[in-house]
Parts: structure tokens; sequence; C-alpha cells
């Protein structure tokens, strides 16, 4: 594998060796601390991003390496109207890999035609994120244990939300896997995921506009922002937005083992109140997110061996 795109283009297999390294890494950090030396890794990021960007930042620095790049357009020549094509093979040019996010979808595809080091989409517009998916496996991993046999509910903006797309179509090649699908009408998951793939591939899943109802069912809560930079009309975010709000009272019916993630930021869709909750575990997402971008960097640089092992 050269560059990640979308989720998709990882196996079962390479997923699961990615998860037991990042495993390696959080039992072993010092095993990994020069194994990037004399790497430079360039954040491209056309759009705004917080946890994103700097967990890559976080992930290339701790394995010894250097990063370079910039956190939005104004700042590169993309303002002067450069294109995706020509930024990337000149940032090639001084970087061995590159972590992109674009607002645009498919612009990380167009990009990776072009490089000539490894590419990683760090998400492009609604369409997808691979390394929030793998954090999130990661995750969901290592409180649950495994990645077969649950129910998951993901909640909120189905529509645009690229962290439940990617994290359905990953999710969906493990064996008994059901989705509750959870959302308000404007903002159900898209046709073609629904129709061209659950239904194609006779993946489980219900839709319903009830989180309460749903609760006691689930073994994964995913909560997501409605996000006010995917609505052409400030009206309809208006209207949507405090659509659904996850607070301690509503888990009074859930398991008591269940694992409540959610991508971040967020706003007002979780109260702090859940913060203190045994199965809030959406900050040590954030924190997994640096270990397997970690595993994911050195896989892509050729820096681990058969195993998981750094070099």
């Amino acid at each position: 594998m050269n560059h990640l795109i979308d989720i998709l283009e990882l196996s079962e297999q390479e997923i699961d060796r990615l998860i037991e390294t990042a495993e390696d890494i959080i039992a072993r950090p010092e095993q990994y601390s020069e194994a990037c030396r004399g790497k430079k890794l360039a954040t491209l990021f056309f759009e705004p991003s917080t946890r994103t960007r700097l967990s890559f930042e976080a992930a290339m620095y701790e394995l010894g390496g250097n990063v370079l790049g910039f956190s939005e357009a104004q700042s590169s020549s993309a303002s002067k109207g450069e294109s995706v094509a020509d930024t990337v093979r000149v940032v090639g040019c001084y970087a061995d890999i590159i972590a992109m996010r674009h607002p645009k979808e498919g612009a990380p595809v167009v990009a990776c035609q072009s490089s000539t080091v490894p590419v990683i989409n760090a998400g492009d517009g609604g369409h997808n994120h691979p390394t929030q998916t793998l954090t999130d496996l990661l995750t969901i991993h290592r409180e649950k244990g495994r990645l077969n046999n649950l129910t998951i509910g993901l909640c909120g903006d189905l529509k645009f939300g690229r962290t439940v797309h990617s994290l359905l179509l990953a999710m969906s090649r493990y064996e008994n896997i059901n989705f509750v699908l959870i959302s308000p009408e404007e903002l159900k998951i898209p046709d073609y995921l629904k129709e061209d793939f659950l239904m194609k591939n006779h993946v489980p899943f219900t839709e319903t506009t009830s989180l309460d109802e749903a609760m006691p069912k689930l073994d994964i809560l995913y909560m997501t922002r409605v996000q006010r930079e995917r609505f052409f009309n400030e009206q309809d975010y208006i209207r949507l937005r405090d659509s659904y709000i996850l607070t301690a009272d509503k888990l009074k019916t859930a398991k008591d083992d269940m694992c409540i993630l959610h991508p971040l930021p967020r706003v007002n869709e979780i109260s702090k109140d859940v913060d203190s909750d045994s199965r809030a575990c959406y900050f040590k997402q954030a924190l997994n997110g640096k270990f397997i971008r970690m595993a994911l960097i050195l896989k892509l640089l050729g820096l681990e061996r058969e195993g998981g092992k750094a070099l």
C-alpha cells in the first residue's frame, strides 16, 4: 500500500496489523522514539483542524521525525491558484510523507496520482476520513476487546458526517455487526451508502429518529455534531443543530459497558455531565488517534517489520 485514501483500501488483516502495532507503541513507546529519525511529514490542511492535524504532528515527533506544512489554504499557494496536484508534487520534494485535508471530495485521489511520496487522506469534504476510522477501531478494540458481535448506534448528522461514513464502511466487514442509524429525516444516511452498500451487502441496519428507543440495544454509541460548515442554509442548521443531546439522564437505560464515542469537536450534543461517566471514551479516542497514526506512518514509510514492531 502506497497511500491511504479510503478505509476500504485496507483489508481486515491490515487493520488488525495496524492495531497490533499501535498497541505495541502504547506498551513500549521507547522502542519507537527514533523509528522515523531523519524523516519529514508534511501536513497540508486546506481546511481547519485541531485534533487531526495536531495528532499527526505529535505522532511524527514521537517517532523521532520532523513536521512541516500549513494549517489553512490561505497560507499556501492554493490562494494564488496552484492546483492540488502541483502542490503535492512540490511538497514531495521536501517531505517523505503527506497528510492532507481538503474541503473538496476526491481531492486526495488527485493528490496521490501526482505525489512521489505516500499521501494520507486526513478528511475530504463529507466523503471520507480513514484515519479517524482507524482511531475509532482502535478505541473499540481496546474498550470492547473485539471488532465483531456489536450493535452500533450512529447518531446525529449521518448525511454529511464523513467519520460516520468511513466507520460504517469499515465495521460492515466484521461478523455480526448491526447498525442503528439515528438521525432527523433531513440528515439521514445518503442513499448511495444505504442502498449500494448496506442493502447490497446484506448488512443489518435499522433507521430511527429516537435515541431514547435505541439506547438499551447499543454496545457502541457514536455521537456526531451537526456540522455548520456543511450547510448552505443557516436556518436549516439552526433548526437541526439540537436534534440530539446526550445527557447523564438519557444514559439510565444504556448498558453498563456501552462505549460512547465522538470524533470531536463537540458543540452541545454531549452534555458535560457525561464526561465523568465510565462509558465516555471520546477523550481516550482522541489519544488513540496519535497511536494509530504512528502505526500508519510506520507502515506507509516501510518502517515496520513482521509482527508489527518497528525496524
